[in-house]
């Protein structure tokens, strides 16, 4: 692609997002002050996809926040966290962090000693500390219905990837989805590789870094104790809503908000 080709299509990118915003591409990037607003990066957990930030990242971009939502490959911990450092060493400026589940494991490794991050958000989200486990941490406190039982395994030449169970998909998961949402959720669930769950969090970036914390009171994954848990450990403003583990899905205007409450 030509320098002269890249330009226009930049150019045209921020024109498209000045257009859908209804201000300026200059002013959907700034805050008062002419200081940038800051990249908000929507990372995705297992059995789940980008797509699940839908409607939180409209809220965002109507807001004038520029927004990228990766996919993560939900292949390791460190191989996770190594994709999205990658990733981030793309952007420039100011990077707000806010992870789902899972990707809370992967953001909290990513952000590791990347200056330009100035706050994790986590949504119902893992918030580990260095050496914990995922299992670990989900099995805490009780009442997780993701049990190992609840879970499809499918073996391929690296190993196995764990899928939730039709049958337990909406209860588990997304209680309070609509049924053909939820049944469209877990049709086109991205599985997770079995070695996640024996796998070593590393330095934690919530050590160094400011954190957010939406936590859900009618999680069934992570049981809303474990959520307080961490937040609590890693100093996080906490905000409590009453939601299912998809709490992005659910309640995507009081995650929104607390998002751009960590991004001012």
């Amino acid at each position: 692609m030509t320098t002269t080709r890249r330009t226009l299509l930049a150019g045209s990118a921020a024109v498209a997002t000045g257009a859908l915003t209804g201000v300026s591409a200059a002013q959907a990037h700034t805050r008062p002050g002419g200081k940038p607003k800051p990249t908000v990066v929507l990372v995705h957990g297992a059995f789940a996809d980008a797509s699940g930030w839908n409607g939180v990242a409209a809220r965002l971009l109507n807001d004038g926040y520029p927004v990228i939502a990766p996919a993560i490959p939900l292949r390791g911990v460190a191989a996770d966290a190594a994709y999205l450092a990658s990733v981030l060493a793309t952007l420039g400026g100011p990077l707000v962090l806010a992870a789902h589940s899972y990707g809370g494991m992967v953001i909290t490794n990513a952000a590791t000693g990347n200056a330009n991050v100035t706050a994790l958000v986590y949504v119902a989200a893992f918030a580990p500390d260095a050496g914990d486990t995922l299992p670990g941490l989900q099995y805490r406190f009780p009442g997780s219905k993701l049990t190992p039982e609840a879970l499809d395994y499918r073996p391929h030449s690296t190993g196995a990837d764990a899928y939730i169970k039709k049958e337990l998909f909406r209860d588990a998961f997304a209680g309070d989805v609509p049924k053909k949402e939820a049944a469209l959720m877990q049709a086109s669930q991205r599985p997770l590789h079995v070695g996640v769950f024996e796998e070593l969090s590393g330095a934690p970036a919530w050590s160094t870094v400011p954190s957010w914390y939406l936590a859900a009171r009618n999680d069934q994954v992570i049981p809303v104790a474990a959520q307080r848990f961490m937040a609590q450990r890693a100093q996080a403003r906490v905000v409590e809503v009453n939601a299912s583990h998809v709490a992005m899905i659910s309640q995507p205007a009081a995650t929104a908000e607390l998002i751009t409450r960590a991004a001012r």
